[in-house]
């Protein structure tokens, strides 16, 4: 599992998530894990809904020849928002995480991976990202594009976990640079896998060359490799 949120929000990664906690909730004799750590009945009901329905979803989504589509792939993605969802209304990750009957175990079990039993152990990255940034491009008009980052393990735009943003240098119009390190190029980063960059309305008609790599600012010398230069034409 990963280690940079919570519930994971790909399909490969959230599928033994779910099914994992949620043997886990139901798990202990006599009292379950779910009543030691406070998790009310209904909470503990809709955690389950949701393991049910992922279930058979999941199984046609492996199909890759005979039985995955578009709407089973939404269909899990709307899943997953449910399960975060669920998180963020009933704060039940954080109140596992406050519990005072919580594990080493538990922890472990809901990748509670900030909490004040594992920031002790939490380990510095020492190596550089190897992960590159894949991304969608899209020109909206005025000048702004809206780019959307993505790692090869994500199924959704998101920061990778061993960045905390994305670094992009770029030009607009003239000769394509040759390289990401060229001097030049204007740079900047971006706190979120999903943002827009504002080029004005004297960009339109003119052509963007823009690079991207992971980044972590407190360690920029474990920056990711630079991405293929990307090209659009400014609306």
């Amino acid at each position: 599992m990963t280690t940079g949120t919570r519930i994971p929000r790909g399909i490969e990664d959230f599928n033994p998530y779910i099914a994992n906690t949620n043997a886990y909730l139901l798990a202990g004799t006599p009292t379950t894990n779910a009543v030691r750590l406070g998790i009310l009945p209904d909470e503990v009901s809709q955690w389950s809904d949701i393991a049910t329905t992922w279930s058979p979803l999941y199984v046609k989504y492996s199909d890759k020849k005979n039985s995955r589509t578009t709407a089973i792939k939404d269909q899990l993605l709307s899943l997953i928002d449910q399960c975060v969802e669920l998180d963020l209304t009933c704060h039940l990750l954080d109140r596992i995480a406050a519990s005072p009957n919580v594990t080493i175990e538990d922890m472990g079990a809901f990748n509670i991976k900030k909490g004040i039993l594992m920031k002790t152990t939490r380990s510095i990255p020492q190596t550089p990202i190897t992960e590159p940034v894949t991304v969608t491009i899209q020109p909206l008009g005025g000048g702004s594009i809206t780019i959307k980052c993505y790692s090869t393990t994500g199924e959704r735009a998101a920061i990778y976990d061993d960045a905390d943003s994305v670094q992009f240098v770029y030009q607009v119009g003239g000769t394509p640079p040759v390289a990401a390190d060229v001097s030049g190029l204007e740079k900047d980063i971006s706190t979120k896998a999903i943002f827009t960059l504002a080029l004005g309305s004297s960009s339109s008609a003119k052509y963007l060359y823009i690079y991207f790599r992971w980044y972590d600012t407190k360690r920029p010398n474990l920056a990711g490799p630079w991405s293929a230069m990307q090209t659009t034409l400014i609306l």
